[in-house]
């Protein structure tokens, strides 16, 4: 059986789909998996080693250029290889109307939530095959279960596996006690403050660590200059490609992130992970794992570097016993 899955975006949606892909690998060893995502997130999902074929969109892109022939042969390129890989079943497991148009161009049965269950009721207009999935579950379980009745099986709860592994070759950092510090996030309201970035980055180094941090944007530059600039030991990685800072944060001994895609791929790497969340609910959508732990403000308060640095010990103690 030939089974494209249609998940275009976001990194940490894509993220949390990983562990679907696995219940589904152990319990149908007779499915290969395709997947059609966002440009952007393809080396991502290239991560997982069941993902045979990757078909790439540009939605985001395409959304700015509707008018220009290229926007619409990179379209008709798109249909056509779909087509051409004969699917027997495409799973849409965004829930969404453009990822059930995107769906649609594979001219395959396609499977999806039912229209309670979807993020946008009208996307299961589309599907020929709906299921009751409950809103109110974490996405990661949303997924999996989605997935157990549209392939025949039931998901085993008890356990929870990503699949994934960091990227091949080699890291400057393997090896080193190292912290990276994920403090780029979308929206500045997720942003904590560069104040406590670097605080945190001094409790890393009088527990004996090494503060790694990256950047991908001018802004971002400028935060992690910051923090190198007051802790001296901060090691700032350059603007890199996604593989690399992914290889970086999988060698890495622990991660401390803003609620962003990389703090995701961090919990999946089941490197121990820190979230700190600030301004979104991390209830249905936070990391999951066993050293994954996610910590909210309060309304009217911020989240400390020390209740940080508290929560770090406790996922270091757990992933290497005797460490703390």
């Amino acid at each position: 059986m030939k089974v494209l899955i249609v998940k275009t975006s976001s990194m940490g949606d894509v993220i949390h789909t990983f562990p679907a892909v696995e219940d589904a690998r152990r319990a149908r060893p007779d499915i290969s998996f395709d997947w059609c995502v966002e440009e952007a997130f393809a080396g991502i999902v290239a991560l997982h080693p069941a993902i045979q074929t990757i078909h790439s969109v540009a939605i985001r892109r395409w959304r700015g250029k509707l008018l220009e022939p290229g926007t619409w042969r990179e379209v008709v390129g798109l249909r056509s290889a779909l087509r051409a890989s004969r699917y027997d079943l495409v799973l849409d497991a965004q829930g969404l109307l453009k990822s059930a148009l995107v769906a649609r161009l594979a001219a395959a049965p396609i499977a999806g939530f039912d229209r309670s269950s979807a993020r946008e009721p009208s996307a299961s207009l589309f599907y020929g095959h709906r299921y009751a999935v409950p809103l109110g579950l974490h996405a990661i379980e949303r997924t999996r279960r989605l997935f157990g009745l549209a392939l025949g099986y039931e998901p085993d709860f008890s356990r929870l596996e990503s699949g994934i592994v960091p990227p091949a070759g080699k890291s400057t950092f393997v090896g080193e006690k190292t912290a990276f510090l994920l403090h780029g996030t979308s929206r500045e309201d997720k942003k904590w403050p560069v104040a406590d970035w670097i605080e945190i980055a001094r409790l890393l180094v009088i527990r004996g660590m090494t503060p790694v941090t990256t950047w991908s944007n001018d802004r971002e530059q400028a935060v992690a200059e910051a923090i190198a600039r007051v802790v001296s030991q901060t090691v700032v990685v350059p603007r890199s490609a996604l593989a690399e800072i992914a290889a970086v944060i999988g060698s890495s001994t622990l991660v401390i992130g803003a609620d962003t895609g990389l703090t995701h791929l961090a919990s999946a790497f089941g490197v121990p992970t820190v979230a700190v969340f600030l301004a979104t609910e991390p209830g249905l959508t936070g990391p999951r794992g066993p050293f994954a732990s996610t910590l909210l403000a309060a309304p009217g308060r911020s989240v400390t570097p020390p209740e940080v640095m508290a929560k770090a010990e406790r996922l270091l103690a757990l992933k290497l016993p005797g460490s703390a």
